[in-house]
């Protein structure tokens, strides 16, 4: 591992900080091509027409492509959503087959989309209500898996540890990592990160500054900033990062772009981090 990647349990190495493209639409490939322009080297999408305008990112990568930033120097993540998460009138499958077709359906769309022939990472949006369909569904990704076309696989807004536990360990393929929205209401999800600890596998945060302005605007995050001649934002994705989380940021700003890459130039201490890992336990800044 170095400062700027982490690797999975599948042995892939993944940007500790991932540009996220939802709800970019018409903007979504010049944003995408901005991002990695300005060093990105994770795209984060999926193929859900409803948030996401997969399309787009194809272009940005066809575009970078012919600027020097090959297609190998990039991960790419997108998303299989099940239909329960999709718009009735744009969905990118069958919504009539079985849902292990309906996977192999979005991933082709996917590939054309992005105008790739692998994936880095295929993700299921979310868990299904049932559990034999979210494992049919798992099944099919291990196919393509198995097939070469995606290097590894993971599960997206799974906030219960039970259920992420038993889909690791009925998966012939486990998941290598997990997306989640990060925040207070699920804890944190400290349990499911400390299985990942205990697996090797990635935890991925979204929703990671605007599900926490308390934090942001604790005194103390103030006072590291000030320490470090960094932004609040700066210093808590710095302080995710020393933790393995691969942070998602969807900013549209150049100047952000630019901050939130810059946080590996600088390094928390171990009591800084204990000081900003106490805000998380307390969840609000009053109580810090």
């Amino acid at each position: 591992m170095d400062e700027l990647s982490i690797i999975s349990a599948a042995g892939v190495a993944m940007p500790r900080l991932i540009y996220g493209t939802a709800w970019k639409k018409e903007r979504t490939a010049d944003l995408a091509a901005l991002a990695l322009r300005s060093g990105f080297r994770g795209i984060d999408t999926a193929c859900q027409p409803k948030h996401y305008f997969e399309p787009g990112v194809g272009e940005a990568l066809e575009i970078v492509a012919s600027e020097g930033i090959a297609r190998s120097e990039i991960y790419v993540q997108t998303k299989f959503s099940p239909l329960p998460g999709q718009d009735p009138d744009d969905t990118p499958y069958d919504a009539k087959a079985r849902v292990g077709e309906q996977v192999v359906q979005s991933f082709e769309a996917s590939l054309r989309n992005l105008r790739i022939n692998y994936l880095d990472s295929l993700v299921l949006h979310s868990p299904y209500r049932e559990d034999g369909d979210t494992q049919e569904a798992w099944r099919a990704m291990e196919t393509l898996h198995d097939e070469g076309r995606v290097r590894q696989l993971g599960i997206s807004n799974c906030y219960d540890p039970a259920r992420f536990k038993t889909l690791w360990r009925t998966a012939r393929i486990k998941p290598a990592t997990i997306q989640n929205r990060f925040y207070k209401k699920t804890d944190y999800d400290k349990d499911i990160r400390a299985f990942c600890r205990e697996q090797n596998i990635v935890y991925q945060s979204f929703w990671t500054l605007t599900a926490n302005p308390e934090i942001l605007a604790a005194p103390a995050m103030a006072e590291l900033a000030q320490k470090h001649g960094r932004t609040p934002a700066q210093v808590f994705f710095r302080y995710l990062t020393q933790l393995d989380i691969a942070c998602l940021t969807g900013t549209k700003s150049s100047d952000h772009m630019a901050q939130d890459l810059s946080i590996f130039e600088f390094r928390l201490s171990p009591g800084e981090s204990e000081t900003i890992g106490a805000l998380l336990d307390a969840g609000t800044a009053s109580t810090a």
